[in-house]
């Protein structure tokens, strides 16, 4: 099972549109925010958006839940829950919904981090990304005992040299 995590596009259409054409074997798409575009827009068909600071759609949800390979997938902007400080906040919720790996943008910073069971994933941004130079995204594979992680530059496609390995206990 595949899931393909995106962030902070901030206006891009046809790279949106690239990725998912790129990618068309996906079981769930997600778009942590900041698309700034409307929730029906073409460009975010397939994806799972929620609302960032820059998105003014009331359409988005600020949260959702989304389920896949068994496990529980919270996804957010993060700027609610003061991502650019802490995970904190943002693990509290998580746990408080059950969430076996969270997905959030707003700091345009490529970070994956395991904390109490729980797998936090910032696939950067590939409009303005901080941090590095690739424009990036993620691509999660569920597997039986664990996910891995590929990280994708929106032009020269996958970083090997960033593919994560995680053993997670789903439902912990």
């Amino acid at each position: 099972m595949k899931v393909l995590i995106v962030s902070d596009s901030h206006g891009l259409t046809s790279e949106l549109s690239q990725i998912r054409d790129m990618h068309p074997n996906m079981d769930l798409m997600i778009h942590c925010g900041d698309s700034e575009l409307q929730a029906d827009h073409e460009s975010l068909k397939g994806y799972a958006a929620v609302r960032g600071n820059c998105d003014f759609e009331a359409a988005f949800p600020e949260d959702r839940i989304e389920e896949a390979g068994g496990l529980r997938f919270f996804v957010t902007h993060g700027h609610r829950y003061s991502v650019k400080s802490t995970l904190m906040n943002l693990s509290y919720r998580a746990r408080e919904l059950k969430a076996d790996i969270v997905c959030f943008g707003h700091s345009h910073g490529l970070g994956t981090e395991m904390s109490d069971g729980i797998l936090f994933i910032n696939p950067g941004s590939i409009r303005l990304p901080r941090g590095r130079t690739e424009k990036t995204y993620i691509i999660l594979e569920i597997r039986e005992k664990g996910v891995t992680l590929d990280v994708y530059d929106i032009s020269d496609g996958k970083i090997p040299e960033l593919t994560q390995k995680f053993l997670l206990v789903k439902g912990h």
